[in-house]
């Protein structure tokens, strides 16, 4: 099918859809508990770092604090993060990769690397680069 410049945002949703219905089948494959994107993205991001506050989180995955709340606690009920407080500050929390969590975001990450690797068929280094910037400019317009 092809498309025309007024359908882009309805194409960048479908790829997105198609990204999400190839991980959700890989994971089922590999015995993973299937997962919105945002839980994803926060384990991703906790497996950047050491630890995070819930404030640092909810800008990250760019989604408002009770709706980070309930992402962060469904991956504890999963025994994939835990949260503590800070012993220097009892108002700070902080949430990090358990183990488990660790395992998880390892697994997903080579199923990313799976997904980029057939989305990116055919594509030149140039090409990638080229859409990488085209899509960093269209989101900062929005």
């Amino acid at each position: 099918m092809n498309h025309d410049t007024s359908s882009v945002l309805s194409l960048i949703s479908k790829i997105h859809s198609q990204s999400q219905d190839f991980l959700q089948k890989k994971m089922r494959a590999s015995g993973l508990p299937e997962m919105v994107s945002s839980h994803g993205f926060i384990l991703y991001k906790l497996s950047q770092t050491e630890r995070m506050t819930l404030g640092e989180l909810t800008a990250e995955i760019n989604r408002d604090k009770s709706t980070t709340t309930a992402l962060v606690k469904k991956l504890e009920e999963l025994g994939l993060v835990q949260t503590r407080r800070c012993p220097l500050d009892s108002r700070k929390k902080y949430t990090s990769l358990t183990e488990n969590g660790k395992e998880y975001t390892e697994t997903t990450q080579n199923l990313s690397k799976e997904l980029l690797e057939t989305a990116y068929k055919g594509f030149s280094e140039d090409e990638k680069e080229t859409l990488l910037q085209l899509l960093e400019k269209l989101s900062g317009n929005l």
